[in-house]
C-alpha cells in the first residue's frame, strides 16, 4: 500500500485544488506522482508541507501550489510539446509527463541533471527528455513548443524563449527587477509577431542565471548542452556513456592480465592503493593482485599498509624470513582483527613469504605498518630492544614510558586525563626518549640496522601516540592529522631506509589516500592525509588509485567495538560517483584519470564536479547512510585512477573477529 498516498490527497485538495487551481488534469497528476520520491530521504516525511524544500547542489522543490498554478496556467494537453527550463528535482516534469505527449528540460547542474533522470526512469516516466546547459536559451532545436515553463526568475522575458513557442502556445516563468522577487506571468503567442500578457501574483524564485538571464560568474557545467534521455538508455550521450567508452573492463582478478592493466603506474615511486571499505574481498584481492605485478616486474620491495606497526613487524619477520621474537601476543587481536586477520590478507602474505624465500635478503620485500595505535606494544618494543643493546638506556626509557603505564591498555583514557588536567602530562618524557634514540643512531645500527629501525619507529609511534590521544579531545581534525602525518613520516623512514631508488605501495583507505584538497575532508573541516602529502612531496612520482562498488556485502560492525556482522551495502544513491559507475552497465573496470598521463580528458573532465562519494570503514551504518558514509569529492582531483566493482562481497575471517581495541575519531570508523 502505498504510505503516501493520503498525504498526497490532501495536497492536492487543500493546498492545490483548495487555492484555485482546477484543472482536472493538473490535479489528477500530481494526485499520481509521488513527489516524496523527489527529495532527499531525510525530507520524506516532509514531502507534501505547503512549503518549498531543500534538494541537491543548494537548490528546492518549489512549493506544491506554485507547481499546480504554473502547471494550470500553462493549460497542457494531451498532444502538447512542453519545455522545461530548469529540471531541479525532476518533479515537475514527471507531472507533466503524466499530462502530455513530451517534455524536454534544460538543467545548469549536471548533479541535479542526473539525480532527476534517475528518479524519472525508476518511475518509468520515459517521455521526458533532460540535458545540462543553460536553460535561459531554451531548446532551440526541438522546438517549437506549446507550452514553457520556467523554475527561476529572469530580469525580462528573454525574447529566445517567447521564439520557441509555437503559436497558440504558453510561456509561464517569474519577471522581476531584483533577483529575488518576481511577478509570476503567462505569455501567450497570439501570431507571428504578438504576443499576450497576463500578471499571475507576486512569486519569490531562485534567479535565472545564463546567457538571456542573470549573469553569473560560476560555470554552467563541465559538460555543456550534454543531452540525458529518461527511461531511454540506449543513445545516451551522457555521463556513464562516456566513461564505460575510456574505462578499461578488468578481468578476473587472479587473471595474470589483470596486474598486467596496472602497469601503465609502475613509473611511480609510490603507489597508493585505496579501499572503499575495510571490509570488501575484492579491494584486498585486487590489491594483492597489483602489488604482485610491481613487485615481480617493477621492483617495488615496500609494501606499507593501514596497520600498526608492531602488528605488522611480526608479519615482515615472517615473510623475510627473519627470526620471530621470543614472547608478544599474535598481530591484529585488537579491534577490528578481521581488517587484517582475513584469508585474502593471509593469502597474500602466503605469496610474499614464498616470493622472498627466492630472493637475496637485501632484495626481500619489506611489509610494514603506518599507524599509530599501538601504544602498548611500541613502547614494549622500545624497551626489549634497549634491554638487548643498551641496557643503561632501558632502564631511563622504563622511566620514562612509565608516565603512561596507567594508561598503556586504555590510551583514550591518557587524552582525557590530559585534556582535563591542563597539560600534557608525559609529552616531554616521550619525546626525549625518541631524540636519545636517534642521538645514538650511528652506535645502535652499526650493531643491527634493520632491528634499530623497528626500535626507532616505535619509539616514534609511542610520541606521536601521545599528542593523537591529547588531540582527540580538541577535535577530529587535530586528531586525523596528527595520524595521518605520523603514517607519512613513516613512510619516507621506510622509503630511505630502502636506500636510493627505494619505490613503495600502500593500502589504506581512500578516505586516507585520496587527496583530501580536493574532498569534503580538506575544503571543509581542515584535513590532510597520505595521499595529499604524498602528492606534495613527490609530484607525479606519486599515484593515487582509488576503488569503488555500487552493492553487496561487507564486514562490519556497527558500532566502534562491536562484533564483526556481514552486512549488505546499499545501492549507492542516484547522482553519487558510484551510481554514475554502475549506470555503465561494466562489472569491473578501471579508469585512468592522470591529467597528461594517459588518462581520458573527456571522462576526467565529466568526474571533475563535486558529488557525493561513499566511505564505508570498520563501521558501517545502512539506516544513516547518507550522512555517516557519503561526503562531497571532485573524483577525477582526489585520485589518478579508479578500480570499479559493481558488485563486491565481504572479506572472510580468521579466527575470532573481534578483540578488544580503542576508538577512532573518524566518522566513519576508518
Amino acid at each position: 500500500m502505498d504510505s503516501f498516498a493520503a498525504q498526497r490527497e490532501r495536497m492536492v485538495g487543500r493546498q492545490v485544488a483548495g487555492r484555485g487551481v482546477h484543472d482536472e488534469r493538473v490535479l489528477e497528476a500530481m494526485r499520481t506522482v509521488p513527489r516524496e520520491l523527489f527529495v532527499d530521504e531525510a525530507m520524506r516525511p516532509h514531502a507534501y508541507e505547503d512549503t518549498p524544500l531543500p534538494i541537491e547542489a543548494g537548490q528546492t522543490i518549489s512549493q506544491p501550489y506554485i507547481v499546480g498554478l504554473m502547471l494550470g496556467a500553462a493549460a497542457l494537453g494531451p498532444a502538447d510539446r512542453v519545455l522545461e527550463v530548469g529540471a531541479g528535482s525532476g518533479y515537475a516534469a514527471a507531472v507533466m509527463s503524466r499530462i502530455v505527449r513530451e517534455v524536454y528540460a534544460v538543467e545548469r547542474h549536471a548533479e541535479l541533471a542526473a539525480l532527476a533522470l534517475y528518479r524519472l526512469r525508476s518511475l518509468g516516466y520515459g517521455n521526458v527528455e533532460i540535458r545540462i546547459g543553460d536553460g535561459s536559451g531554451g531548446w532551440p532545436e526541438v522546438g517549437p513548443f506549446d507550452a514553457i515553463l520556467a523554475a527561476a526568475g529572469a530580469p525580462v522575458v528573454p525574447d529566445r524563449l517567447r521564439r520557441q513557442l509555437a503559436v497558440g502556445g504558453r510561456l509561464v516563468l517569474p519577471v522581476g527587477e531584483s533577483r529575488d522577487r518576481q511577478r509570476l506571468l503567462k505569455i501567450t503567442r497570439q501570431g507571428e509577431h504578438r504576443w499576450s500578457e497576463e500578471a499571475l501574483g507576486d512569486v519569490r524564485f531562485v534567479p535565472l542565471v545564463g546567457e538571456h538571464g542573470w549573469r553569473d560568474d560560476a560555470p554552467v557545467s563541465d559538460v555543456r548542452r550534454q543531452p540525458v534521455r529518461a527511461g531511454k538508455p540506449q543513445p545516451r550521450g551522457d555521463i556513464p556513456s562516456l566513461l564505460a567508452t575510456a574505462m578499461d573492463p578488468l578481468p578476473a582478478i587472479d587473471d595474470p592480465a589483470f596486474g598486467r592493466l596496472y602497469d601503465r603506474f609502475a613509473d611511480a615511486r609510490v603507489v597508493l592503493l585505496g579501499e572503499a571499505s575495510h571490509g570488501t574481498s575484492e579491494f584486498y584481492r585486487a590489491r594483492a593482485a597489483i602489488t604482485r605485478r610491481l613487485v615481480e616486474e617493477h621492483g617495488f620491495r615496500i609494501v606499507a599498509v593501514e596497520a600498526d606497526w608492531p602488528d605488522a613487524a611480526v608479519i615482515d619477520r615472517e615473510v623475510r624470513g627473519l627470526p620471530r621474537r621470543p614472547s608478544g601476543p599474535p598481530p591484529f587481536q585488537r579491534f577490528p582483527a578481521w581488517m587484517w586477520r582475513n584469508l585474502e590478507v593471509a593469502g597474500f602474505v602466503g605469496w610474499l613469504r614464498d616470493w622472498n624465500l627466492r630472493q637475496a635478503p637485501d632484495d626481500r620485500v619489506r611489509f610494514s605498518g603506518l599507524d599509530l595505535y599501538s601504544l602498548n606494544g611500541s613502547i614494549r618494543a622500545v624497551v626489549d630492544y634497549l634491554d638487548r643493546v643498551d641496557p643503561e638506556a632501558a632502564a631511563v626509557a622504563r622511566k620514562r614510558y612509565g608516565c603512561l603505564a596507567p594508561w598503556a591498555d586504555d590510551p583514550a583514557r591518557y587524552g582525557h586525563m590530559a585534556l582535563t588536567r591542563g597539560f600534557p602530562l608525559c609529552e616531554q618524557a616521550v619525546t626525549d626518549m625518541l631524540r636519545d634514540l636517534l642521538d645514538k643512531r650511528l652506535q645502535y645500527s652499526g650493531e643491527d640496522g634493520d632491528h634499530f629501525l623497528d626500535a626507532a619507529q616505535n619509539a616514534r609511534l609511542v610520541r606521536d601516540a601521545e599528542s593523537y590521544y591529547r588531540a582527540m579531545y580538541y577535535g577530529s581534525a587535530e586528531s586525523w592529522n596528527l595520524r595521518d602525518t605520523h603514517m607519512f613520516e613513516t613512510l619516507q623512514h621506510l622509503l630511505a631506509a630502502g636506500g636510493d631508488g627505494a619505490r613503495a605501495v600502500v593500502w589504506a583507505h581512500n578516505s586516507h589516500i585520496g587527496d583530501a584538497r580536493h574532498t569534503d575532508m580538506g575544503r571543509e573541516r581542515g584535513e590532510l592525509n597520505i595521499g595529499q602529502l604524498c602528492r606534495e612531496a613527490f609530484g607525479a612520482d606519486a599515484v593515487l588509485l582509488g576503488f569503488g562498488t555500487h552493492a553487496g556485502t561487507v564486514a562490519a560492525a556497527s558500532d566502534w567495538d562491536a562484533p564483526m556482522q556481514v552486512m549488505r551495502v546499499n545501492p549507492s544513491r542516484p547522482g553519487s560517483v558510484e551510481r554514475l559507475f554502475h549506470d555503465t552497465g561494466l562489472p569491473q573496470s578501471l579508469l585512468d584519470m592522470r591529467d597528461g598521463g594517459g588518462g581520458d580528458d573527456d571522462a576526467r573532465a565529466a568526474l571533475r564536479p563535486d558529488r557525493l562519494e561513499r566511505y564505508i570503514g570498520v563501521v558501517y551504518r545502512p539506516d544513516t547512510e547518507r550522512w555517516s558514509h557519503y561526503a562531497a569529492s571532485s573524483l577525477s582531483r582526489q585520485f589518478d585512477g579508479w578500480t570499479w566493482f559493481d558488485q563486491t562481497t565481504a572479506v572472510t575471517p580468521l579466527g575470532a573477529a573481534r578483540a578488544a581495541g580503542v576508538p577512532d575519531t573518524w566518522p566513519f570508523g576508518v
